[in-house]
């Protein structure tokens, strides 16, 4: 297990390799995963650049997403990390780290997000310089609420981003 990797009871979390591609943009393609997420699917265009997005944050920051697979089967199941995506937002977030997460539809309802966002959430205490880490939630997306408030993000502002309501959310380093 490399450094970037990380292991939890059911899932494994590694860094992407573009191999991905083809499953990532599966999934960005599903309506039922992008619906409070630019309630859009996206095109593969807008998936190549977001894979790309992903790989490059490790570059230039020394953090980003990972490819989240059930231990069991070795199966792409989401996308979860930190990034700093330069957000046009009010109030501003940069040089906040931003937690995001999303996974297939077929492992919806099965706590992935809850065990994923747990096992960054350490990654981020023990790895990230950053007294808090931030994640945006459209306001209908109550199960990514639940998943945020489980690991410790509490809602600090209602704001608008890219004309849709967006909840920000915040977490605050342990330790």
């Amino acid at each position: 297990m490399s450094r970037l990797e990380i292991e939890t009871e059911r899932l494994r979390l590694r860094p992407h390799r573009l191999d991905d591609f083809p499953h990532s943009a599966a999934m960005w393609a599903d309506p039922a995963v992008t619906r409070h997420i630019g309630g859009r699917a996206f095109s593969m265009e807008e998936s190549w650049a977001r894979l790309l997005r992903y790989i490059g944050h490790w570059e230039a920051l020394g953090f980003g997403y990972w490819v989240v697979e059930e231990k069991a089967t070795g199966h792409f199941v989401g996308e979860a990390g930190f990034a700093d995506f330069k957000r046009e937002i009010e109030p501003p977030i940069d040089g906040l780290p931003e937690m995001g997460w999303a996974f297939v539809a077929r492992v919806h309802g099965q706590g992935y997000a809850t065990e994923t966002v747990r096992a960054l959430a350490a990654w981020g205490d023990r790895n990230l310089n950053s007294p808090r880490t931030v994640c945006l939630i459209h306001p209908d997306n109550q199960a990514s609420f639940r998943v945020a408030e489980k690991c410790g993000f509490r809602e600090y502002q209602r704001t608008m981003y890219k004309g849709q309501p967006t909840i920000l959310l915040a977490r605050h380093r342990l330790g």
